[in-house]
């Protein structure tokens, strides 16, 4: 698609753009909603699986539509993924309880899967790498917006609507980027001669359902040494020694084995799943420090969150244009690397919540300056008609490292907070309840739990309900409990930054070759050998 205009090219990147929106929106309008649903359609104990169905089914999909767009083009995938999505957003509205919820957001994974896999790759069909990084950016901060406005509008609508609006209120610019894409979007010939690896499909499909499986679970659902997450893992582990003897045998793998023989693939690949990995302290923790230990409001904690995406939007469409200009990418790794190095090590340290949002602002402009870079560098170091399956395993280890980064940041998070909770109250630091009836200790025992400081109606309610001699006592607890968690997110986010610093190490690793400003085949061939006999680039 190279050939066509750049009037044309525009117009289908519109119509991308309100593909990728339409996928975006609706998985971010969800997230500060789902508590409020789940607690009106009931069972608590399955909320876990409503997000983990989504990111199963999602994640599986990306991967296997990466290699069949490669063969039928992507215009199809991009139909059919809006379709699915669409039937699975107004599905998830018809839910009578978490069980059909469950189902239907399944359903609604599998078209987030394929929209996301098809939209980006798309992208690298209409623009050599070098002008693709510009749109690459661009397409990074539609994301971005949808991150600043998904969660206040969904927080807004859960108060005042009736919850089943929020899966229906973008299903209009789903029909509007159905329409755009059947009609702007040039259709592409069948590649000749190619056969489906449906061996490969089933057992690399096996091996992500059992390996996140396994992570989501561990520290939450079981223990680590538990028998059944030490089966998913091992099961894991013979699925992927099974698809890797499928890969060496079939004619047009799903996975090509031979991808991973390139070094910038394999290093792009490696920093991505690190810096996902260690960037989830930052998305999922920094709402502990601001509700739990600082006491602020759920809806005014998402205010927080808004500067990094504010500064990931403005960076990373500057970024785009920065390193289309020059032709350059590795040294915009080099420096937006350090600056979320330094964002996290600003989480760990804050005591306010200017300096949260600080460190949010400083963490941002690291990831929008960072993120554009390590799609493109894969991109541009496979052939183009390996485009779409490169592009699938890049969000392929994008996906695992955040899924394992949750679960074994989790665990460092409830091991350490059980640790220092221990500590503090065998020092003596709690409150002295040798004065109290035994009644009452036993009560106050009850309340040495840090979670409580995240329910903040129930903690009101404790403390209007207990009597005036005993809520000095009540207040002291309060203060260990914010004390303990404070410094077990301290430990979190150095524990992410130090990931993010291995990812850092990896980029002096990452060997930079010219980017393509053409992705026609003699061009192909040429980036192949400056990826075999160039040096380094600095």
């Amino acid at each position: 698609m190279e050939h066509l205009t750049q009037k044309k090219k525009i117009t289908i990147m519109i119509a991308l753009m309100a593909a990728m929106l339409f996928a975006a929106i609706n998985q971010t309008i969800v997230s500060t909603a789902m508590p409020r649903i789940i607690a009106i359609l009931g069972g608590m104990e399955l909320y876990s699986w409503v997000i983990t169905i989504y990111m199963l089914t999602s994640t599986i999909a990306t991967v296997l539509v990466g290699k069949l767009s490669d063969i039928y083009g992507r215009k199809p995938f991009l139909l059919f993924g809006i379709v699915v999505f669409m039937i699975g957003a107004f599905m998830c509205g018809t839910a009578n309880d978490i069980y059909q919820l469950i189902t239907y957001r399944g359903i609604q994974g599998i078209g987030g899967g394929i929209l996301m896999s098809a939209t980006v790759t798309a992208v690298g069909d209409l623009f050599a790498p070098r002008e693709r990084a510009k749109w690459t950016g661009i397409m990074m901060a539609v994301f971005g917006f949808s991150s600043v406005l998904g969660p206040t509008l969904g927080g807004f609508m859960v108060d005042h609507m009736d919850w089943k609006w929020i899966f229906w209120i973008f299903l209009p610019l789903g029909i509007v980027a159905l329409a755009m894409i059947w009609s702007m979007f040039p259709k592409t010939k069948k590649a000749e001669a190619e056969s489906i690896d449906f061996l490969g499909m089933l057992f690399l499909s096996l091996a992500i359902i059992s390996l996140l499986l396994g992570f989501s679970w561990a520290g939450s659902k079981f223990e680590w040494a538990s028998f059944e997450i030490i089966g998913l893992l091992s099961a894991s582990v013979v699925f992927i020694g099974i698809l890797i003897l499928v890969e060496r045998k079939a004619k047009s793998p799903v996975l090509p084995l031979s991808m991973f023989k390139n070094g910038i693939v394999t290093v792009s690949n490696s920093i991505g799943f690190l810096m996902n990995a260690g960037m989830m302290g930052a998305m999922m923790y920094l709402p502990f420090f601001v509700q739990g230990v600082k006491g602020i409001s759920p809806t005014a904690s998402g205010f927080v969150n808004m500067p990094m995406s504010i500064a990931m939007i403005v960076l990373s469409t500057l970024a785009g244009n920065w390193i289309s200009k020059s032709g350059k990418y590795k040294r915009y790794a080099l420096i937006g690397m350090p600056f979320m190095v330094a964002g996290m090590l600003m989480m760990a340290f804050m005591n306010s919540i200017g300096v949260a949002v600080a460190s949010m602002i400083v963490f941002g402009i690291g990831l929008g300056i960072s993120m554009p870079v390590f799609t493109l560098t894969v991109q541009n170091a496979v052939a183009p008609s390996e485009l779409g399956v490169a592009t699938a395993a890049s969000t392929l280890f994008r996906n695992l490292g955040g899924t394992i980064g949750i679960a074994v940041l989790g665990t460092i998070m409830n091991s350490t907070m059980k640790g220092k909770l221990e500590d503090a109250v065998a020092s003596g630091q709690g409150p002295d309840l040798s004065q109290v009836d035994p009644e009452t200790a036993q009560q106050f025992a009850g309340f040495l739990n840090p979670q409580l400081l995240l329910n903040q109606p129930m903690l009101k309610e404790l403390q209007s309900k207990l009597p005036d001699s005993i809520l000095t006592l009540f207040n002291q607890t309060i203060e260990l409990l914010r004390n303990v968690l404070s410094d077990t997110l301290t430990v979190v986010f150095l524990s992410g930054m130090i990931l993010l610093v291995v990812a850092f190490i990896l980029v002096f690793f990452l060997k930079e070759i010219p980017l393509r400003s053409s992705n026609a085949p003699q061009a192909e061939t040429a980036n192949k050998e400056e990826t075999v006999k160039k040096p380094a680039l600095q």
